[in-house]
């Protein structure tokens, strides 16, 4: 995706949010440290790190730490226009598919996703991140 020198400047300002996050990362376990940066509509930013577990399946990513902090904080009505995810690792660390499903109910589509790849870093709307999410539908 490219990206213009305004958008660019303000999620490099997220990635190193993202990246102090990261420090604060409970990560005993895997070592693999994660922390993720959402910039809320109304340009307030809110941080998560990853939170491990001694049984991995209770382990919180960085991405849904930051959201539940965010709805904690802003309430239930939160709109996501930007997210990025940084590791002190250097590896690979695009969203999980829990992570991308959680934050779908409260990210724009076309909201801008920013995070390492193998290639160095790779930015992408969430909509092509998450093109076809779970959404319950009532009746």
């Amino acid at each position: 995706m490219s990206i213009g020198s305004s958008l660019s400047l303000r999620l490099e300002s997220l990635l190193d949010a993202a990246r102090h996050a990261a420090r604060n990362s409970y990560s005993p376990y895997s070592h693999f440290r994660v922390g993720a940066a959402l910039e809320l509509a109304d340009g307030a930013v809110v941080t998560g790190a990853n939170v491990e577990n001694a049984s991995y399946g209770l382990t919180l990513c960085a991405e849904r730490s930051a959201l539940v902090r965010a709805v904690a904080e802003f309430g239930p009505g939160i709109r996501i226009k930007a997210i990025a995810i940084a590791n002190l690792n250097d590896a690979p660390s695009p969203p999980c598919g829990a992570c991308r499903q959680m934050l779908g109910e409260f990210t724009d589509p076309d909201a801008v996703a920013v995070f390492v790849a193998d290639q160095g870093l790779h930015s992408m709307r969430f909509a092509e991140l998450l093109p076809l999410s779970f959404a319950l539908k009532s009746q």
